[in-house]
């Protein structure tokens, strides 16, 4: 399981590239619009020392993938909920040969994407409300990822919300967990080797 650390709490460059220095797998981006999530948030540079996982929680999903593949991402996940054509997304932002995540909400079954996923590379399954940091894990996810397990898809597994040094024992079977509030409330490298140990035992 690798990390991806979400740095929406943080409020000063100078411990975001803190956190990129630290021993983490891929850098977050929580990128918000105001519309598909009441909270806004755009990053427009970044330190991309470390693979850039870009979640796109906005409405125009066509104008932010334009605007944010030149931080050359590894991913970009839109959600499933913002879009009415989700071939169409998918192929457009593989012409940018960035790889393609698709993100559900805590509403959204697993089941209405099953179509999808022989496109995908990631699924996104957010296991708080999307656009803000600091909530609870919702527990219906862990049946969520169980699903995906079983579907045997070629894509990674991502969960995003409430994770920490708790609630990450609940998501072995997930290839990425996004963490933010958890690391960034206290001491990056002491937090990230907490969530490592419990991963690895």
């Amino acid at each position: 399981m690798k990390i991806s650390a979400s740095f929406l709490t943080i409020d000063n460059i100078e411990n975001v590239n803190k956190l990129v220095n630290c021993d983490i797998d891929y850098l977050h981006l929580d990128i918000m619009d105001g519309v598909f999530v009441n909270n806004k948030n755009e990053v427009l540079s970044v330190n991309n020392k470390k693979p850039l996982d870009i979640h796109l929680m906005v409405n125009d999903v066509y104008g932010y993938i334009d605007k944010y593949k030149s931080l050359n991402p590894l991913f970009i996940t839109f959600h499933y909920e913002a879009v009415t054509d989700v071939i169409e997304v998918i192929n457009y932002i593989r012409k940018f040969n960035i790889k393609v995540g698709l993100s559900i909400k805590p509403s959204t079954k697993v089941e209405e994407i099953i179509p999808y996923l022989p496109y995908l590379d990631l699924v996104l399954v957010m296991s708080v409300e999307p656009g803000q940091g600091g909530q609870p894990f919702i527990m219906d996810t862990v049946d969520k990822i169980k699903k995906l397990k079983e579907l045997k898809g070629n894509y990674l597994i991502e969960v995003d919300g409430g994770i920490n040094d708790n609630t990450i024992k609940l998501v072995n079977d997930a290839d990425i967990v996004v963490v933010g509030s958890y690391i960034t409330s206290g001491d990056y490298e002491e937090r990230i080797r907490n969530l490592k140990e419990k991963i690895y035992g």
